[in-house]
């Protein structure tokens, strides 16, 4: 007998299969230089292993799981050929704890949800188009920059689209994306080191929308705060009058207030501040009120710490394995709620834009923070989609949102991306009549 095979686990599991007289789940190993097949004719001669089924071989190391009754573990730690018994321990998913904390899971499980028929572009420094999260799920890329290639060579645009869409197959669905069965479109706007103009931005734009682009996303920002009648937040405006909703982040000048930049000031855009691990307000995200004292952002997201894709040909963040990263920053921020939206629409697609703003920020977790730092609160992704389910099954929709549109002819300005290594309350009465809906379902 060789007890000390047996690991510690797999002994007090025994004595606890043996208090209730059940068998008990293993996994054995065997030695160097020793078979299988020694272990299958060893055992033949016991009367009592025999009478025990091998659930499984396994090839990549020398095992096999089967269950055995408590007192023959170290019957089987005697034989020579056996070099180790494990407890064949119950497993459970495990999700990046970002989207566990706005309670996304949940609307997989328990609504079957996960952005099914909705289409998420994503304009940023492009996609490593190769990468395994992403297999099936492209339906058009298209480069901006003049680069001729949309290949992320800096590795930020890869990150957004595994936040927001990620199937997460490459970590067994560790890192899986918000909304992980949402099609996706990519325009690389931004170039190698994250720069780019608001004149290749709103050309992106305009592909994504013809295109059929239904939630547009786009983590970036210029330095100056912004009144909201700049060219490129006039054709954000234009594109939610459109039937278009675009998400955009607050940026990282926090914790300054007036630092909301442009896209982020957009009377239209569902503007995006971040908070870290503890749910708390990020110091770095941006803050409002906008140049032309508007609230913003309307809601906050994780943005600290955020693991997710990894561009192959790129050192972006702090990798955590050849295909993710952990990267921190209100551009990680946006795309969750960009996800939550197309759960949202998955749920209710006859909401327009201004509905589903108006359920995201109406359901969301206030935290206890002046309006122009949280909005009003972190996104809560199962109170959305129910609310929008429950807007279906109870009223037509008809609402719209009215954005300013000024003449667009601001002058070009620097867009960069924001991602790292004080005011009244806003309103959160909801377009047409979905406020009185949400009131009746007890939603404030």
């Amino acid at each position: 007998m060789a007890p000390g095979k047996v690991s510690p686990r797999a002994r007090s599991m025994a004595t606890e299969a043996a208090n209730r007289g059940e068998q008990i789940p293993v996994i054995v190993r065997f030695c160097s230089g020793h078979s299988k097949a020694e272990f299958h004719r060893h055992s033949a001669e016991s009367a009592e292993l025999t009478a025990q089924s091998v659930r499984k071989d396994y090839t990549l190391i020398p095992a096999v799981a089967m269950s055995v009754r408590p007192d023959e573990i170290d019957e089987l730690a005697g034989m020579e050929e056996v070099d180790e018994v494990w407890y064949d321990e119950p497993v459970h998913s495990v999700l990046n704890s970002s989207i566990v904390g706005i309670n996304v899971p949940q609307v997989w499980s328990t609504l079957g949800i996960e952005g099914e028929g909705v289409t998420i572009c994503v304009l940023d420094t492009g996609i490593d188009v190769d990468h395994p999260d992403f297999a099936g799920r492209l339906l058009a890329v298209e480069d901006f920059t003049g680069v001729g290639t949309v290949a992320d060579d800096y590795g930020h645009g890869t990150h957004i689209a595994s936040i927001a869409a990620g199937s997460g197959v490459a970590s067994q669905g560790l890192y899986r994306g918000v909304a992980p069965a949402a099609s996706l479109m990519v325009a690389k706007v931004l170039d190698d080191r994250g720069n780019g103009r608001m004149s290749e931005v709103m050309g992106g734009i305009e592909w994504a929308v013809d295109n059929g682009a239904d939630v547009l996303v786009l983590s970036l920002s210029t330095e100056d705060s912004s009144d909201g009648t700049d060219a490129l937040c006039t054709m954000v405006n234009a594109v939610v009058d459109q039937g278009r909703i675009v998400v955009v982040a607050a940026g990282n000048g926090g914790p300054s207030p007036y630092t909301i930049g442009s896209p982020g000031a957009a009377d239209g855009a569902i503007t995006v501040g971040a908070t870290i691990d503890d749910g708390d307000i990020a110091e770095y995200s941006g803050r409002g009120p906008t140049a032309d004292g508007r609230i913003k952002p309307e809601i906050v997201a994780p943005g600290s710490n955020v693991t997710a894709a990894l561009s192959g040909i790129t050192r972006f963040g702090a990798p955590v394995d050849k295909f993710y990263t952990s990267v921190t920053g209100s551009s990680m921020a946006a795309p969750h709620v960009a996800g939550v939206c197309a759960l949202v629409w998955s749920a209710n697609r006859s909401l327009l834009p201004g509905d589903v703003k108006a359920i995201l920020m109406d359901t969301a977790v206030d935290l206890g923070r002046p309006p122009n730092e949280q909005g009003t609160g972190r996104v809560d992704a199962l109170a959305a989609v129910d609310a929008a389910q429950d807007a279906l099954a109870n009223r037509p929709v008809d609402s719209s949102h009215s954005a300013a549109s000024p003449d667009a002819s601001a002058d070009v300005v620097s867009v960069v991306t924001d991602a790292q290594s004080t005011g009244d309350k806003p309103s959160n009465t909801a377009l047409g009549c979905l406020g009185a809906i949400l009131s009746l379902i007890g939603v404030r």
